[in-house]
Parts: C-alpha cells; sequence; structure tokens
C-alpha cells in the first residue's frame, strides 16, 4: 500500500505541491490577522462556580483587576515643584486614551459638613493649580489628618505614595493595551528622570501585557533560533544544504499551516497556544531525518533515486503516521479536559502535528524527487566510524549487560521515586521571572510598602432587596469585625469598603476630628443613614458618590469588601482564603446573608489548579490511547510492555529531579511530560517498527534482529535526539523560569529517552520476546 503511495505522489508530483503551496499561502493569508488573548479566566470552565461567581461580580460591581499602579518612595513629594509636577502628570494622565480614572494623592478629596444644607460636600485636598509652599504645606497636613488614605495612597512610616489608574477593560483585552500601557509609564518615566526618583509599576493590567508582550516577542526569538540550530547541525549531519532547506521548509510550513489554523477556527494566540509553532519544529524535524535517512539507505542500496524514493515512503510511511498520530494523541488529549485554553491547545497541536505529516509525505518524496541523484559526500554519514563504534558498544551492552542494565535503571528510578514524594504544586502569578526583573522587583516594592495589589472581593448578600438598610448598624459592625481580621493578616492590605467610607463620613460630621474616624453609633446613623440612598454622581468630584455606586449595588442588596493582597502562590492563597471564610461563617448568619469570595486572584487560582489537573489527566489518557496504538501497530502484549518501558522511565526521572531541584509542578513544568511523551514514542516507534520489519517473518536469531535494527536505526534516532535536544537546548536561554524550565526539562527527559530506547529496550526485546516452545 505504502510503495503504491510512493507511485502516486511521484506520479502526481506537479499538482501536489502546487496544491500545497497554495494551500500554504492560504494558511499564512490567515496566520498574518493572528491576534493575541490577555483572558486568564479562559483557563476556568464557564459552568465552574468559581467562573460564574466572578462573571456575576463583574457584571454587577465592574472589573475587579482593572488598576494601574504607580508607586513612588521620596520625602521630597510635597516640594512645591516636585508636587506641581505630579499634579500636572496626573492631568496628562486622565488624557490618555484607556485611562478611565485615576486615584491620587493631587485628586484627593475631604468630605466636609455643610451646615446649611446639613450635607457632606467633597472639597478637594489640594489647589488644582499651582500654589505656593505655604499652601502645599497646609494641604498636606490635612490630607494626613485623614485615615481614609492612609495604607491606600500612602505609607507614612516609609514616605512611599501611590497613584491608581482604572484602565479600560475592553482596550485592556486588545492589542491597543501595549500602546496604551507604554505611553504611561513613558509619561510617568519622564517625571521620574525630571526629579532623579525610582518609578515603580505594577498591578494586573500591566502585568499582564508586559508579561504577554515578553513572551510573544520572546517566542519568535526562539524559534527562529531554534530553526538556525537545526539547520547548522542538520548541515553538519546530512552535508547537504539541499536537505537542510528541505527539512526548513517543511517545518516553517507547518507553523504557517498551525498559525493560521488557530485563526480560522477562531482562536486567538494564548501563552499555551504560543509554544505550538517551536512545538511543530520539533515534530517535523524528525519527520524529515527519518525520512532523508532511509532515502540515503535504500539510494546506496539500490542506486535508482526514484526506487529510492518509493522505497522511503514505503518502509518509513508507516512509521512516520504512526509517530505522528501517537504525538497527536499526546496533545489531542488535552481537549477531552474542562478547561477552555487547554482545549484550544489540544484542538490546534494534534490536527497541527498531523498536517506535518502531510506535509512531510507530500513536499519531501516531490522535492526529491526534482534534485539530483544524492552525491557521495551526501551519505557519508552513515559510516561515520564515532557513531559505528556507539552502535557497537550498545550492541555489546544489550548482548552481554542486561542485568547491570536493568538494576541501574531500577536503582535510578527508586531515586527518582523518592525525588516526586518532594514534588510542590505551587504556582504564582510573576514566578517565572528572575527575581532581578522590573516586574517583579516593582511588585515586591507594592508588597513590603502597600501589602500588595493583587485583587481580593468579598461580596456580602443580604438576599433581599433593601437589605443593607435593614438594621445597618449592625451590618456594618459584622464587616468592620471581618475588615479588621482581614487587616490583621500579614499578606493583606486594609480592606475597603462602605464601611470606611461611613467611618470617614462620621469624621467629616465631627468637623474633621480625625479620632472620630470609627464606625457611626446608633447617634450617627440617623444622620448618616440618608447617604444611603445616594444614586451616586457622575460629578468626578462627588467621591462619596463614587463611593455608595461602586461598592452597593442600586437595589441595596449586595456591598463589596475590595481587598489588596500579596502575590502568595497557589500554595498559600487557598489557606489564607479558608481562614478568611471561617470568620465570615462567625460574623455574618448564613441564613440572612450569602458571602462570596471572587476577584481576579481566586480565579488565578482556580485557572492554575484546573491546567495542572487537565494535564495530569491528560499524560495519563495519552499514555492509555497511545498504549492502544502501539498494540494496534504491533499486535503482541510483550512487544507493547517493551514500548512503554523505555518511556515511563524517562518521565519518572525527571519528575524526580525537579523534586529534588525543587522545581514546583505548574503549567509550564507539567507541560513538559506530555511534549517528551509525545517525542520519545516515537523513537520507540521507529525503533519497533524496524525490528519487526528485520524479523519478517523469518527464523533469524531475535538477537541478530536486535542487533540489526540497532545499527540500522541507531545513526537516524540518535541524530534526531541531538537536533531535538539542541533545538531545545535554546529555550534556556529564556528570561522566563517556565520556559527556561521547558528547554532543559526536556532535553533531558531526551537525553534520557535516547538513552533507554538504544539501551533499555533492545535488552528488554531480547528478554521479553523470546519466542515460545513449540508442543511436540
Amino acid at each position: 500500500m505504502w510503495q503504491q503511495l510512493g507511485s502516486f505522489v511521484l506520479k502526481n508530483r506537479l499538482v501536489l505541491i502546487i496544491g500545497l503551496v497554495l494551500a500554504t499561502a492560504f494558511m499564512g493569508y490567515h496566520a498574518s490577522k493572528v491576534q493575541m488573548s490577555y483572558e486568564f479566566a479562559k483557563a476556568i470552565p464557564t459552568d465552574n462556580p468559581k467562573y460564574k461567581a466572578y462573571i456575576a461580580f463583574k457584571k454587577q460591581f465592574g472589573e475587579d483587576g482593572n488598576l494601574l499602579v504607580i508607586g513612588i518612595q521620596t520625602d521630597r513629594l510635597f516640594q512645591q515643584s516636585v508636587f506641581e509636577s505630579y499634579r500636572l502628570l496626573q492631568k496628562e494622565l486622565k488624557q490618555v486614551r484607556g485611562v478611565e480614572s485615576i486615584l491620587g494623592i493631587p485628586g484627593a478629596v475631604n468630605l466636609v459638613k455643610d451646615s446649611a444644607s446639613e450635607k457632606l460636600k467633597s472639597v478637594r485636598i489640594f489647589p488644582d493649580s499651582s500654589a505656593s509652599q505655604a499652601t502645599l504645606d497646609s494641604a498636606y497636613a490635612l490630607f494626613r489628618s485623614l485615615p481614609f488614605y492612609r495604607g491606600l495612597l500612602y505609607n507614612p512610616e516609609s514616605q512611599s505614595w501611590l497613584m491608581a489608574l482604572g484602565m479600560n477593560k475592553d482596550i485592556m483585552a486588545s492589542p491597543e493595551r501595549t500602546k496604551v500601557i507604554q505611553e504611561v509609564v513613558s509619561r510617568v518615566d519622564a517625571f521620574g528622570k525630571q526629579h532623579q526618583l525610582d518609578i515603580h509599576y505594577s498591578g494586573l493590567p500591566l502585568i499582564r501585557t508586559q508579561i504577554a508582550d515578553r513572551i510573544a516577542k520572546e517566542m519568535k526569538w526562539l524559534l527562529i533560533g531554534s530553526l538556525l540550530l537545526s539547520a547548522v547541525i542538520l548541515l553538519l549531519f546530512f552535508r547537504s544544504i539541499s536537505a537542510m532547506l528541505i527539512s526548513l521548509a517543511v517545518v516553517i510550513m507547518g507553523v504557517i499551516w498551525s498559525v493560521g489554523l488557530q485563526v480560522l477556527i477562531g482562536y486567538k494566540i494564548t501563552l499555551l497556544t504560543a509554544l505550538i509553532p517551536p512545538l511543530i519544529v520539533v515534530i517535523g524535524i524528525p519527520n524529515c531525518i527519518y525520512f532523508l535517512n532511509k532515502y540515503h539507505v535504500s539510494w546506496n542500496e539500490t542506486g535508482i533515486q526514484k526506487e529510492a524514493i518509493r522505497t522511503m515512503v514505503g518502509k518509513m510511511g508507516i512509521v512516520t503516521l504512526f509517530c505522528n498520530i501517537a504525538a497527536a494523541i499526546g496533545f489531542a488529549v488535552f481537549a477531552l479536559t474542562k478547561s477552555a485554553v487547554l482545549k484550544e491547545f489540544g484542538v490546534v497541536a494534534g490536527i497541527s502535528i498531523m498536517i506535518i505529516f502531510l506535509i512531510s509525505f507530500i513536499f519531501i518524496p516531490v522535492v526529491l524527487s526534482y534534485l539530483p541523484a544524492p552525491k557521495t559526500r551526501h551519505t557519508r554519514y552513515l559510516e561515520n566510524k564515532w557513531l559505528q563504534a556507539v552502535l557497537d558498544r550498545l550492541e555489546r551492552w544489550s548482548l552481554n549487560h542486561r542485568r547491570f542494565i536493568y538494576g541501574a535503571t531500577i536503582a535510578i528510578t527508586a531515586v527518582a521515586v523518592i525525588g516526586i514524594m518532594r514534588l510542590k504544586s505551587e504556582g504564582f502569578i510573576v514566578d517565572d521571572l528572575p527575581k532581578t526583573d522590573k516586574i517583579y522587583t516593582d511588585l515586591k516594592f507594592f508588597e513590603e510598602h502597600f501589602k500588595g495589589v493583587m485583587p481580593l472581593e468579598i461580596v456580602v448578600d443580604t438576599k433581599i432587596k433593601n437589605g443593607l438598610r435593614r438594621q445597618p448598624l449592625q451590618l456594618f459592625e459584622r464587616i468592620d469585625s471581618l475588615t479588621t481580621y482581614i487587616s490583621s493578616l500579614p499578606e493583606m492590605a486594609r480592606p475597603l469598603s462602605v464601611v470606611e467610607g461611613m467611618k470617614f463620613a462620621r469624621q467629616a460630621y465631627y468637623d474633621g476630628d480625625s479620632s472620630n474616624y470609627g464606625l457611626p453609633n446608633s447617634f450617627d446613623i440617623s444622620f448618616l443613614a440618608g447617604y444611603l440612598n445616594m444614586k451616586g454622581s457622575d460629578s468626578k468630584n462627588d467621591q462619596l458618590g463614587q463611593l455608595v455606586r461602586s461598592f452597593m449595588d442600586e437595589d441595596k442588596q449586595q456591598t463589596r469588601i475590595s481587598v489588596n493582597m500579596k502575590d502568595v502562590g497557589s500554595k498559600r492563597l487557598p489557606e489564607l482564603l479558608d481562614s478568611i471564610e471561617a470568620k465570615t461563617n462567625q460574623y455574618f448568619d448564613t441564613s440572612h446573608y450569602k458571602i462570596t469570595l471572587t476577584g481576579s486572584s481566586i480565579t488565578f487560582l482556580e485557572g492554575s489548579t484546573f491546567i495542572i489537573n487537565g494535564l495530569k489527566e491528560s499524560i495519563f489518557w495519552a499514555f492509555l490511547l497511545i498504549a492502544l496504538c502501539m498494540l494496534y501497530l504491533f499486535k503482541n502484549g510483550r512487544i507493547l510492555l517493551c514500548s512503554l518501558i523505555p518511556n515511563l522511565v524517562p518521565l519518572v526521572i525527571t519528575a524526580g529531579v525537579m523534586g529534588w531541584v525543587g522545581i514546583a509542578l505548574k503549567p509550564s513544568t507539567v507541560l513538559i511530560f506530555s511534549v517528551a511523551l509525545g517525542i520519545a514514542i516515537d523513537i520507540t516507534i521507529r525503533f519497533l517498527v524496524n525490528f519487526k520489519q528485520e524479523q519478517g517473518g523469518s527464523e533469524m536469531d531475535r538477537q541478530q534482529v536486535v542487533i540489526e535494527t540497532i545499527h540500522s536505526t541507531g545513526i537516524s534516532i540518535i541524530y534526531t535526539s541531538l537536533v531535538l535536544i539542541a533545538g531545545f537546548v535554546i529555550f534556556c536561554f529564556s528570561g522566563f523560569g517556565g520556559t527556561q524550565g521547558l528547554g532543559w526539562l526536556t532535553s533531558l527527559t531526551l537525553v534520557i529517552a535516547t538513552i533507554t530506547n538504544l539501551v533499555l529496550l533492545p535488552a528488554l526485546l531480547i528478554d521479553l520476546t523470546k519466542p515460545r516452545k513449540k508442543a511436540r
């Protein structure tokens, strides 16, 4: 069958190559329209209760993770020249498209009691124009007397000052976000340079934008670097520019198809699907090496080019097909998970891997048929003395040292299993960044001086309309007790809620005396209760109206408590949430109140958990489906066992190394196992198919069959492994810890897989495939 397919490809080569080029051009056109996705919430299934709670919160109260914060540390802020620049900076930032609101010291307001109208009105603390030093000093003294802003806009102990920018959610979910963030940063940097101040930036809009942009940019360079390094190694191996160019053309077309496919399906590039292009290079290069190696071997045997091409297709078509099927299964199983981002990754990767097979199957034979026959120097690598010596040593080990091989494998695996027991599953929003990176150090600045910027939201639902008016004093006391507990946690900043607004109003009622910043009592509430009826003025200066509007719903049924916290990681965060939930159960009667914890911090935790669990489940399903595929291919239980052991051992050893070294399980590291499994199984299939072909139903001694298989496949396996290892090693030069881990851990897994498939697999075949004794 495969010989006939080879003849069909050669007979229709012109039509096939033109069709392939035109189809690739079509996919390239669509690939040029690809867009980046910045939605982390997509990691969570839409039917997940926490996702539903987060969507309900956003619908009621708006975005929570839309603040970009700017921090400085100086004792010169209220010098006339510095403050004037700071005031003008805030005014300039308001004009930036995408900045919807600003909470900063120049625009801070005080609540003042108007005796005539018996209402409170908001009055700017600092003048909205240039002011003298004496006026600034007076305003600064007033500002420092307002506890509402302490810990929110400034830290008096460290002389740190904060400005918060509310960013437009639609722009922050579009490619335009990069330009907006850059404009904000450039304007603020100019202020810092003018006054020799270090500027610190953080907040989810900035962190997500800068990390996503860096990864997208870095992936391009890593893809180019991987291609160039693979090209150099291919050239050194094959000594043929045409062989190198054919291989590069195949993987480049595969990359174009993979990106174009995402656009056609309607997907955007996520931080996970951005890995697909370099993975296509990884999967495509072995296809090329296997085809070219068989072509050169057949040419040496027959000396007839067309016959060599037909033999190449006939012998390697089935091998490459099942190698790609196994690899596609390794990725396509992600589509079985409940996580949208994993489903997208699985669908695109699985289809793309099968497309790269079709490209290889059509492009390589057709192009080879148009090229001159190989020259002697092109096939000289087949007689590489160094590699032949390595294969001879492998042969001796397989024949004479099998007990040692088994013993060493068991001992190393046992040590690895102990390492696996030390594995931790923990992720941070910025844990892939170097500790010296500005994003990381700036985040730590805000954690040190303002206890962090990661948003956590607590929704108090009274379950009935106007429920907030029912016994408001008791409700305020409960909220205040909860916020006091949260404030006591070292990882949490002082929460902001309608209660803080009521405290601010009470201070204003008592003529600004800071000692009266506290909960209203039964006497105060008769005066302050009217403010709960406010619809919330649209005036930008009506700070209390804005507070009522943003922290209470229109029906006065729900109110929110907003907390900023440190990036505590996926291990500590559940502990904090459990402790807060325990306190809510203590302070709030569940028969009258429903308390919901939500926000971007919770969606991050839930998303990371779903991705990690999904990847773990996918590895199990991949092993099961690949095992069924191998059983169908070889129809032999013993060979199935022989095929799985050499691929399980490298994964166990890599997981053990992660445990011993202290690398945590997170989305970027769990992905390694699927990548490595998909690649390592290719080596096994290549070896076993050749083993069956060498056996060919003859009565040849099984040890001799193994020896022949080692020598016929060993060179191409070693070449393929070196190219793949080199391709992944280049990921170690990334600026992200996750990408670095993907590089060196995958390379380590491939090194071990190459050894197990060339040392352990032959030994297993000799011992486990002994022919049954015939009955007399």
